[in-house]
């Protein structure tokens, strides 16, 4: 999702991933998913440590499974082996969202249970917690609280004693009279349509089910085209691809199903001819938000455009032509391989190249393994 979105934000906050997310897909083979990219460099040398760690712990299992592999390799990336850092005026901060991105990618491909494991209890660590949520009480931010709630239930652990933390009791208390979920902090409200919608499909999934008053304050900023805007209340109702998928699988998990058809309408009538979704702004398909997109798509029972979707994520995979360090890993666009933006990318796409939503994921039954693409030996020279 947009970095945009959370600008303004003091700089321990800036890692907060605004995020980024059931069909049957064919695994795609070695061949089809092979694009040529150059050798990346290391993200960081911290990645790089974990990234050798992992080789040297064992894990051999490979995949042809597109979704798999992009998992695998995002699981290599973490640092230190259980989360990710962003870096701002060269200094690495702790990226919690991006984190819990990696955490919905592991469950919906059904792999890396070992990584999402770690990366669960780095998140419940009361520094890392309260440096995403909020202290609870001068500081609490809406989007950060629904978007680790529903990480805890993706996770099956317990939300209401998450770090220490009562985590839905806490994004009830961020819920105004409006319907709205709102951030409490000195720094200015910036909860958008992300984190409403991932409010509503965190708290349906819990026994008191989504308010009424929230479903009904999303509905209610629906675009007369069927799209949805990221910020509330603005002059000119601009819709956005990204909020759009979020807002039309919250709508579905809630009940409201027009609404929730409307905002898939609008997605299948803005898909790039390539088959994938371009940022608000833009006309470049990115593999965020087709990723997002094609997570809303398929589950929505849009198949055609959600296979189209599909097919475009793993056009930008690097296959088995690329170098082995970045195999399975997801480009941002079709300009190529770039590890700055690459890892977000590959989070989000894992969705996508899933066809899993975000209401009924689950890291149930996952494997603890964390493959790479399954490429063919070379021949044997004689």
């Amino acid at each position: 999702m947009s970095a945009s979105a959370l600008r303004g934000r003091p700089l321990r906050l800036l890692a907060i991933s605004a995020l980024a997310l059931t069909a049957t897909l064919p695994a795609a083979t070695a061949a089809q998913a092979a694009v040529p990219a150059p050798a990346a460099t290391a993200q960081t040398s911290s990645a790089s440590s974990a990234s050798l760690a992992s080789s040297a712990s064992g894990d051999t299992a490979t995949t042809y499974r597109p979704d798999a592999a992009a998992a695998g390799w995002l699981a290599r990336q973490l640092v230190n082996g259980d989360h990710f850092e962003s870096v701002f005026d060269g200094t690495a901060y702790p990226d919690q969202g991006l984190t819990i991105d990696a955490v919905f990618a592991f469950a919906a491909a059904g792999s890396a249970d070992q990584a999402a494991a770690r990366a669960t209890a780095w998140l419940a660590r009361p520094d890392i917690l309260s440096g995403y949520l909020g202290d609870g009480t001068t500081e609490a931010y809406a989007g950060a609280t629904a978007k680790l709630l529903l990480a805890a239930e993706v996770r099956g652990t317990a939300p209401s004693a998450f770090g220490g933390v009562d985590l839905p009791a806490r994004l009830r208390s961020l819920l105004t009279p409006s319907g709205r979920f709102s951030d409490r902090s000195q720094w200015g409200d910036y909860s958008n349509a992300f984190g409403q919608s991932l409010a509503l499909i965190a708290l349906q999934r819990t026994p008191g089910g989504a308010p009424a008053s929230a479903v009904d304050f999303l509905a209610a900023a629906q675009c007369a085209d069927g799209g949805f805007p990221i910020a509330f209340g603005q002059a000119t109702c601009t819709a956005d691809t990204d909020a759009t998928a979020l807002a039309a699988q919250a709508l579905a998990a809630t009940g409201r199903s027009a609404k929730a058809k409307a905002g898939l309408d609008w997605l299948t009538a803005h898909q790039n001819t390539d088959g994938g979704f371009a940022a608000a702004g833009a006309t470049t398909s990115n593999a965020n938000s087709t990723g997002l997109a094609t997570s809303a798509l398929l589950p929505g029972g849009r198949f055609i455009s959600g296979l189209k979707g599909w097919s475009s994520l793993v056009k930008l995979q690097q296959g088995c032509s690329a170098d082995p360090a970045v195999r399975g890993a997801v480009a941002y666009d079709a300009s190529g391989f770039n590890p700055a933006n690459a890892t977000r990318a590959t989070a989000q796409a894992v969705l996508g190249l899933s066809g899993q939503g975000l209401a009924g994921l689950s890291a149930h039954g996952a494997r603890p393994s964390a493959p790479t693409l399954a490429c063919a030996a070379p021949a044997a020279r004689l």
